[in-house]
């Protein structure tokens, strides 16, 4: 009976009523937007499916995996394919690569479409703005399979148009993408022509929301574009530029696994053999999915402790950051 009274007590405490009113608002706010909670369902699904479901193969890792005996009837290796990762030569150039890759194209990729915003938002010409707008987006829709195709055309040694430029002026054709000296390059200015446009508009629509009687003040009071610009604009985009890092460092690992296998070539894996492709060799062509699977949670697992730091750095900062 005491028991009862101490439930009865604890479920009529102000925390629980709480608790419970806050899943009554909840359920009502659900039940009056079913539609929006229901668009978000194949999204959920797609995720569950093919990102958190496939999580349970990760064993593999610690296996000595059999096409045929299975998952869990493998035998148990332990950290084996760990050390054997660790211990050979291929490791280093890999993640040589993956990180000089990533830091090259962030170091390109990310600033070009701010200073793009800002010039955009400048633009007094709404047509021809938005003709500029539609002309830079427009790589973003293309797959990289016709971007590849672009760039092989276009560099190509025979009848490549940079090349026959080249040979007009007098120079010898280039290989440009067989050359170790000129790969990481093309890669990165492929990657910004593409995505670009795409992150272009994320910060033109973080631009419409710093109010335009800043601008009208700063300009009363005598401050130029550049003045405006440091102290007006980059301060307003100040959080979408920290989210948004955060998310390309949290997926610093990740260099594009279609790009790099379209244009690559043994001639010069010795820059741009990466993680994705090193996996993709080694687990698909050499049928190694136990060695491949490590190589791939280790490469997951430097990525989770980038994303966190840089989570961190941005709460010193002084903005939420993303969890």
């Amino acid at each position: 009976m005491a028991s009862a009274i101490l439930a009865h007590r604890r479920t009529a405490s102000p925390e629980n009523r709480l608790t419970v009113n806050q899943r009554m608002s909840f359920g009502k706010h659900v039940r009056a937007n079913k539609a929006l909670y229901l668009m978000l369902v194949p999204g959920i699904l797609y995720y569950i499916i093919f990102h958190y479901a496939p999580m349970a193969g990760i064993v593999i890792a610690f296996k000595d995996f059999d096409i045929f005996s299975g998952i869990w009837s493998s035998e148990w290796v332990g950290f084996d394919h760990f050390r054997q990762l660790f211990g050979s030569d291929a490791f280093f150039r890999v993640f040589r690569n993956s990180l000089c890759v990533s830091f090259y194209k962030l170091a390109v990729c990310f600033p070009v479409p701010i200073v793009l915003a800002i010039m955009l938002n400048e633009v007094r010409n709404r047509k021809f703005q938005r003709t500029l707008q539609t002309v830079v987006y427009l790589p973003y829709f293309l797959s990289w399979v016709v971007i590849a195709g672009i760039v092989t055309n276009l560099l190509s040694p025979s009848d490549g148009i940079v090349n026959v430029l080249i040979k007009a002026l007098g120079g010898a054709p280039v290989n440009f993408l067989a050359s170790k000296e000129k790969f990481r390059t093309i890669l990165v200015l492929s990657d910004l022509w593409h995505g670009m446009g795409w992150n272009t508009i994320i910060f033109l629509a973080a631009l419409t929301n710093i109010d335009l009687q800043l601008y009208e003040a700063a300009r009363i009071d005598g401050a130029g574009k550049l003045q405006q610009i440091l102290h007006i604009t980059l301060p307003g985009l100040k959080s979408t530029i920290i989210v948004l890092l955060l998310m390309k460092i949290g997926n610093l690992m990740n260099n594009g696994f279609e790009q790099i296998f379209l244009l690559y070539n043994p001639n010069v894996y010795e820059v741009a053999d990466v993680f994705e492709t090193y996996v993709y060799r080694i687990g698909l062509v050499d049928t190694r999915y136990d060695f491949a699977t490590a190589v791939g949670l280790f490469k997951s697992c430097i990525s989770f402790v980038m994303l966190v730091c840089a989570n961190k750095l941005a709460r010193v900062f002084g903005e939420r950051g993303i969890f």
